[in-house]
Protein backbone atom coordinates (compact mmCIF):
# COMPACT_ATOMS: atom_id res chain seq x y z
CA UNK A 1 0.00 0.00 0.00
CA UNK A 2 1.15 3.60 -1.08
CA UNK A 3 2.07 6.05 1.90
CA UNK A 4 -0.46 8.31 0.92
CA UNK A 5 -2.69 5.20 1.30
CA UNK A 6 -1.89 4.34 4.77
CA UNK A 7 -2.01 8.08 5.44
CA UNK A 8 -6.01 7.84 4.55
CA UNK A 9 -6.49 4.96 6.28
CA UNK A 10 -5.02 5.77 9.31
CA UNK A 11 -7.46 9.19 9.11
CA UNK A 12 -10.01 7.03 8.31
CA UNK A 13 -9.13 4.84 11.86
CA UNK A 14 -8.53 8.00 13.56
CA UNK A 15 -11.67 9.73 12.76
CA UNK A 16 -14.45 6.74 12.42
CA UNK A 17 -17.64 7.37 10.70
CA UNK A 18 -20.54 8.78 12.98
CA UNK A 19 -18.16 9.51 16.33
CA UNK A 20 -20.29 12.01 17.89
CA UNK A 21 -19.55 15.37 19.62
CA UNK A 22 -19.85 15.53 23.16
CA UNK A 23 -19.67 18.21 25.46
CA UNK A 24 -15.61 18.92 26.06
CA UNK A 25 -14.88 17.46 22.65
CA UNK A 26 -11.58 19.63 21.88
CA UNK A 27 -10.98 16.85 19.13
CA UNK A 28 -13.20 18.37 16.21
CA UNK A 29 -13.81 21.76 14.85
CA UNK A 30 -11.65 25.05 13.57
CA UNK A 31 -8.79 25.22 15.76
CA UNK A 32 -8.20 28.56 16.35
CA UNK A 33 -11.60 29.24 17.56
CA UNK A 34 -11.22 26.28 20.11
CA UNK A 35 -8.42 27.41 21.47
CA UNK A 36 -9.59 30.91 21.76
CA UNK A 37 -13.17 29.63 23.26
CA UNK A 38 -10.71 27.70 25.89
CA UNK A 39 -8.38 29.38 26.71
CA UNK A 40 -11.20 32.79 27.56
CA UNK A 41 -12.36 31.32 31.04
CA UNK A 42 -8.90 29.80 31.83
CA UNK A 43 -7.59 33.20 31.35
CA UNK A 44 -10.67 34.95 33.27
CA UNK A 45 -10.36 32.44 35.89
CA UNK A 46 -6.59 33.49 36.37
CA UNK A 47 -7.58 37.16 36.48
CA UNK A 48 -9.94 36.76 39.32
CA UNK A 49 -7.25 34.31 41.06
CA UNK A 50 -4.96 37.10 40.67
CA UNK A 51 -7.44 39.58 41.58
CA UNK A 52 -8.24 38.07 44.24
CA UNK A 53 -4.74 37.93 45.61
CA UNK A 54 -4.07 41.53 44.95
CA UNK A 55 -7.23 42.69 46.79
CA UNK A 56 -6.05 40.52 50.10
CA UNK A 57 -2.41 42.03 49.60
CA UNK A 58 -3.98 45.40 50.02
CA UNK A 59 -6.08 44.47 52.90
CA UNK A 60 -3.35 42.69 54.86
CA UNK A 61 -0.77 45.68 54.19
CA UNK A 62 -3.83 48.38 55.21
CA UNK A 63 -5.10 46.75 58.01
CA UNK A 64 -1.72 45.32 59.41
CA UNK A 65 1.17 47.05 58.14
CA UNK A 66 4.15 46.69 55.85
CA UNK A 67 5.64 43.79 57.99
CA UNK A 68 2.94 41.74 57.57
CA UNK A 69 3.36 42.54 53.81
CA UNK A 70 6.41 41.33 53.65
CA UNK A 71 5.39 37.91 55.73
CA UNK A 72 3.56 36.77 53.61
CA UNK A 73 5.58 37.25 50.86
CA UNK A 74 7.88 35.01 52.99
CA UNK A 75 4.97 32.70 54.04
CA UNK A 76 4.17 32.42 50.47
CA UNK A 77 7.18 31.70 49.03
CA UNK A 78 7.73 28.78 51.41
CA UNK A 79 4.37 27.15 50.79
CA UNK A 80 4.55 27.29 47.08
CA UNK A 81 7.51 25.36 47.72
CA UNK A 82 5.54 22.34 49.30
CA UNK A 83 2.62 22.29 46.73
CA UNK A 84 5.33 22.14 43.53
CA UNK A 85 5.80 18.89 43.90
CA UNK A 86 1.82 18.25 44.54
CA UNK A 87 1.92 19.74 41.20
CA UNK A 88 3.74 17.98 39.16
CA UNK A 89 1.87 14.83 40.16
CA UNK A 90 -1.38 16.69 39.41
CA UNK A 91 -0.59 17.53 35.75
CA UNK A 92 0.38 14.17 35.48
CA UNK A 93 -3.02 13.05 36.11
CA UNK A 94 -4.65 15.93 33.68
CA UNK A 95 -2.48 14.68 31.06
CA UNK A 96 -4.11 10.61 31.04
CA UNK A 97 -7.26 12.18 31.89
CA UNK A 98 -7.23 14.29 28.06
CA UNK A 99 -6.35 11.24 26.50
CA UNK A 100 -8.92 8.97 27.58
CA UNK A 101 -11.19 11.25 27.46
CA UNK A 102 -10.37 11.84 23.48
CA UNK A 103 -10.13 8.46 22.80
CA UNK A 104 -13.64 8.14 24.49
CA UNK A 105 -12.89 6.26 27.38
CA UNK A 106 -14.81 7.71 30.53
CA UNK A 107 -14.02 4.87 32.52
CA UNK A 108 -10.49 5.08 32.41
CA UNK A 109 -10.73 8.77 32.93
CA UNK A 110 -12.40 8.56 36.38
CA UNK A 111 -10.07 5.74 37.10
CA UNK A 112 -6.75 7.92 36.92
CA UNK A 113 -8.94 11.18 38.28
CA UNK A 114 -9.49 9.14 41.36
CA UNK A 115 -5.92 7.88 41.52
CA UNK A 116 -4.28 10.91 41.10
CA UNK A 117 -6.94 13.09 43.68
CA UNK A 118 -6.30 10.38 46.32
CA UNK A 119 -2.78 9.90 46.02
CA UNK A 120 -2.56 14.19 46.12
CA UNK A 121 -4.17 14.32 48.59
CA UNK A 122 -2.23 12.03 50.87
CA UNK A 123 0.87 13.63 49.56
CA UNK A 124 -0.75 17.10 50.78
CA UNK A 125 -1.58 15.41 53.97
CA UNK A 126 2.00 14.95 54.96
CA UNK A 127 3.44 18.06 53.59
CA UNK A 128 0.52 20.13 55.82
CA UNK A 129 1.84 18.35 58.74
CA UNK A 130 5.86 18.43 58.12
CA UNK A 131 5.47 22.04 56.97
CA UNK A 132 3.21 22.68 60.70
CA UNK A 133 6.36 21.44 61.94
CA UNK A 134 9.33 22.81 60.45
CA UNK A 135 7.52 26.49 59.21
CA UNK A 136 10.40 27.80 61.81
CA UNK A 137 13.45 26.38 60.28
CA UNK A 138 12.58 26.74 56.85
CA UNK A 139 11.86 30.57 57.56
CA UNK A 140 14.98 30.98 58.67
CA UNK A 141 16.94 29.28 55.94
CA UNK A 142 15.09 32.24 54.03
CA UNK A 143 16.66 34.70 56.26
CA UNK A 144 13.17 36.07 56.95
CA UNK A 145 13.98 39.27 59.42
CA UNK A 146 13.49 38.56 62.91
CA UNK A 147 10.91 42.08 62.83
CA UNK A 148 8.62 39.60 60.47
CA UNK A 149 9.55 36.25 61.53
CA UNK A 150 6.42 35.33 64.24
CA UNK A 151 4.33 37.24 61.47
CA UNK A 152 5.32 35.01 58.46
CA UNK A 153 5.27 32.01 61.23
CA UNK A 154 1.74 32.35 61.72
CA UNK A 155 0.23 32.42 58.20
CA UNK A 156 2.82 29.84 56.69
CA UNK A 157 1.28 27.32 59.79
CA UNK A 158 -1.75 28.36 58.81
CA UNK A 159 -1.56 28.09 55.31
CA UNK A 160 0.66 24.89 55.43
CA UNK A 161 -2.81 23.36 57.00
CA UNK A 162 -5.44 24.63 54.14
CA UNK A 163 -2.72 22.26 51.98
CA UNK A 164 -5.25 19.46 51.57
CA UNK A 165 -8.24 22.10 50.36
CA UNK A 166 -5.97 23.61 47.65
CA UNK A 167 -4.78 20.36 46.56
CA UNK A 168 -8.66 19.17 46.01
CA UNK A 169 -9.78 22.46 44.43
CA UNK A 170 -6.67 22.33 42.15
CA UNK A 171 -7.00 18.43 41.01
CA UNK A 172 -10.44 18.60 40.07
CA UNK A 173 -10.18 21.91 38.22
CA UNK A 174 -7.22 20.56 36.33
CA UNK A 175 -9.36 17.28 36.14
CA UNK A 176 -12.14 18.95 34.49
CA UNK A 177 -10.03 21.22 31.81
CA UNK A 178 -8.57 17.87 30.68
CA UNK A 179 -11.91 16.61 30.21
CA UNK A 180 -12.74 20.17 27.82
CA UNK A 181 -14.50 21.70 30.53
CA UNK A 182 -12.77 25.33 31.42
CA UNK A 183 -16.15 27.08 32.54
CA UNK A 184 -17.04 25.14 35.47
CA UNK A 185 -13.11 26.14 37.30
CA UNK A 186 -13.67 29.54 36.52
CA UNK A 187 -17.36 29.62 38.15
CA UNK A 188 -15.45 27.37 41.00
CA UNK A 189 -13.00 30.65 41.03
CA UNK A 190 -15.49 33.22 41.28
CA UNK A 191 -17.16 31.45 44.69
CA UNK A 192 -13.18 31.14 46.11
CA UNK A 193 -12.50 34.71 44.87
CA UNK A 194 -16.06 36.51 46.57
CA UNK A 195 -14.92 33.82 49.73
CA UNK A 196 -11.05 35.17 49.64
CA UNK A 197 -12.08 38.67 49.42
CA UNK A 198 -15.06 39.28 52.19
CA UNK A 199 -13.88 36.86 54.72
CA UNK A 200 -10.14 38.57 54.80
CA UNK A 201 -10.95 41.48 56.91
CA UNK A 202 -13.38 39.43 58.99
CA UNK A 203 -10.89 37.32 60.31
CA UNK A 204 -8.16 39.51 60.66
CA UNK A 205 -10.20 41.95 62.54
CA UNK A 206 -12.55 39.50 64.10
CA UNK A 207 -15.50 41.07 62.61
CA UNK A 208 -19.20 39.68 64.35
CA UNK A 209 -18.66 36.27 66.09
CA UNK A 210 -15.12 35.65 64.21
CA UNK A 211 -12.14 35.57 66.53
CA UNK A 212 -9.47 38.26 65.83
CA UNK A 213 -6.64 36.55 64.24
CA UNK A 214 -4.19 39.40 62.33
CA UNK A 215 -2.39 37.93 59.80
CA UNK A 216 -3.03 34.52 60.48
CA UNK A 217 -6.62 35.42 59.56
CA UNK A 218 -5.76 36.44 56.31
CA UNK A 219 -4.61 32.79 55.59
CA UNK A 220 -7.17 31.31 57.51
CA UNK A 221 -9.82 33.08 55.14
CA UNK A 222 -7.55 32.11 52.05
CA UNK A 223 -8.31 28.17 53.20
CA UNK A 224 -11.90 28.71 53.68
CA UNK A 225 -12.07 30.26 50.26
CA UNK A 226 -10.00 27.22 48.68
CA UNK A 227 -12.39 24.64 50.21
CA UNK A 228 -15.58 26.79 49.44
CA UNK A 229 -14.37 26.43 45.40
CA UNK A 230 -13.58 22.96 45.62
CA UNK A 231 -17.10 22.30 47.75
CA UNK A 232 -18.38 24.09 44.50
CA UNK A 233 -16.87 21.98 41.64
CA UNK A 234 -18.12 18.73 43.73
CA UNK A 235 -21.55 19.67 43.93
CA UNK A 236 -21.92 21.27 40.64
CA UNK A 237 -19.93 17.79 39.33
CA UNK A 238 -22.91 15.45 40.67
CA UNK A 239 -25.45 17.96 39.58
CA UNK A 240 -24.76 18.16 36.55
CA UNK A 241 -23.76 14.71 36.25
CA UNK A 242 -20.40 15.61 34.83
CA UNK A 243 -18.46 12.56 33.37
CA UNK A 244 -15.31 12.39 36.22
CA UNK A 245 -17.73 12.28 38.85
CA UNK A 246 -16.74 9.37 40.79
CA UNK A 247 -20.18 6.91 42.12
CA UNK A 248 -20.41 3.92 44.26
CA UNK A 249 -18.23 1.35 43.53
CA UNK A 250 -15.59 4.14 41.29
CA UNK A 251 -15.16 6.31 45.08
CA UNK A 252 -12.65 2.66 44.92
CA UNK A 253 -10.74 4.74 41.82
CA UNK A 254 -9.13 7.06 45.04
CA UNK A 255 -6.77 4.76 46.64
CA UNK A 256 -3.54 5.02 44.85
CA UNK A 257 -3.28 1.64 42.87
CA UNK A 258 -2.57 -0.56 39.15
CA UNK A 259 -1.33 0.93 36.36
CA UNK A 260 -2.62 4.10 36.87
CA UNK A 261 -0.61 4.99 40.06
CA UNK A 262 2.43 4.21 38.15
CA UNK A 263 2.24 6.21 35.21
CA UNK A 264 1.36 8.81 38.02
CA UNK A 265 4.63 8.38 39.46
CA UNK A 266 6.87 7.64 36.72
CA UNK A 267 5.29 11.49 34.64
CA UNK A 268 4.63 12.94 37.83
CA UNK A 269 7.98 12.72 39.55
CA UNK A 270 9.93 14.93 36.74
CA UNK A 271 7.03 17.00 36.15
CA UNK A 272 7.46 17.60 40.00
CA UNK A 273 10.77 18.49 40.08
CA UNK A 274 10.79 21.06 37.23
CA UNK A 275 8.13 22.83 38.95
CA UNK A 276 10.86 22.70 42.20
CA UNK A 277 13.44 23.36 39.93
CA UNK A 278 11.07 26.69 39.45
CA UNK A 279 9.92 27.30 42.93
CA UNK A 280 13.48 26.85 44.39
CA UNK A 281 14.70 29.68 41.84
CA UNK A 282 11.41 31.83 43.83
CA UNK A 283 13.50 30.74 47.38
CA UNK A 284 16.67 32.02 46.08
CA UNK A 285 15.04 35.75 45.03
CA UNK A 286 13.42 35.89 48.32
CA UNK A 287 16.30 35.01 50.49
CA UNK A 288 18.55 37.82 48.52
CA UNK A 289 15.36 40.14 49.09
CA UNK A 290 15.50 39.25 52.91
CA UNK A 291 19.04 40.74 53.38
CA UNK A 292 18.22 44.23 51.77
CA UNK A 293 15.76 45.02 54.97
CA UNK A 294 11.88 45.06 55.31
CA UNK A 295 10.84 47.81 52.87
CA UNK A 296 12.47 46.07 50.01
CA UNK A 297 10.88 42.60 51.07
CA UNK A 298 7.71 44.38 51.28
CA UNK A 299 8.33 45.99 47.50
CA UNK A 300 9.06 42.86 46.64
CA UNK A 301 5.84 41.01 47.30
CA UNK A 302 3.64 43.57 45.62
CA UNK A 303 5.65 43.55 42.56
CA UNK A 304 5.26 39.65 42.41
CA UNK A 305 1.07 40.12 42.03
CA UNK A 306 1.69 42.96 39.30
CA UNK A 307 4.32 39.68 37.49
CA UNK A 308 0.93 37.17 37.83
CA UNK A 309 -0.88 40.02 35.73
CA UNK A 310 2.13 40.22 33.06
CA UNK A 311 2.00 35.99 32.99
CA UNK A 312 -1.90 35.24 32.69
CA UNK A 313 -2.42 35.50 28.85
CA UNK A 314 0.23 33.19 28.38
CA UNK A 315 -0.66 31.21 31.01
CA UNK A 316 -4.45 30.51 29.70
CA UNK A 317 -3.19 29.85 26.32
CA UNK A 318 -0.61 27.19 27.66
CA UNK A 319 -3.13 25.45 29.65
CA UNK A 320 -5.82 25.41 26.20
CA UNK A 321 -3.11 23.82 24.41
CA UNK A 322 -2.08 21.22 26.99
CA UNK A 323 -6.00 19.89 27.12
CA UNK A 324 -5.96 19.93 23.22
CA UNK A 325 -3.17 18.14 22.82
CA UNK A 326 -3.72 15.66 25.51
CA UNK A 327 -7.69 14.33 24.19
CA UNK A 328 -6.08 14.84 20.62
CA UNK A 329 -3.50 11.88 21.03
CA UNK A 330 -5.95 10.41 22.90
CA UNK A 331 -8.19 10.87 19.83
CA UNK A 332 -4.66 9.22 17.50
CA UNK A 333 -5.68 12.72 15.71
CA UNK A 334 -1.64 13.02 15.23
CA UNK A 335 -1.43 15.83 12.54
CA UNK A 336 -4.06 18.03 14.40
CA UNK A 337 -1.57 17.91 17.25
CA UNK A 338 1.35 19.65 14.96
CA UNK A 339 -1.10 22.06 14.00
CA UNK A 340 -2.52 22.70 17.70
Amino acid sequence: MSETGLLEDEELAAVPPGREAIKGDLTQGPILRTLVLFSLPALFANLLQTMGGTINTIWVGQLLGEEALAATANANIVVFLAFAFVFGFGMAATVKIGHYFGARDIESARRIFGTGTGFCLVIALLVAVFGWLFTGPLLHLLATPASILDQAHAYTQVSFLSMPFSTLGMMTTMALRGAGDARTPFYSMIVSTILGIALNPVFILGMGPAPQLGIAGSALANAVASLGGALYVIVWAYWRDLPLRLRGPELGYLKPAGAEFRYILTKGVPMGAQMLINSGSAFIMIWLVNREGLLTTAAYGAVLQIWNYVQMPSFAISMAVSAMVAQNVGAGHHGRVGRI
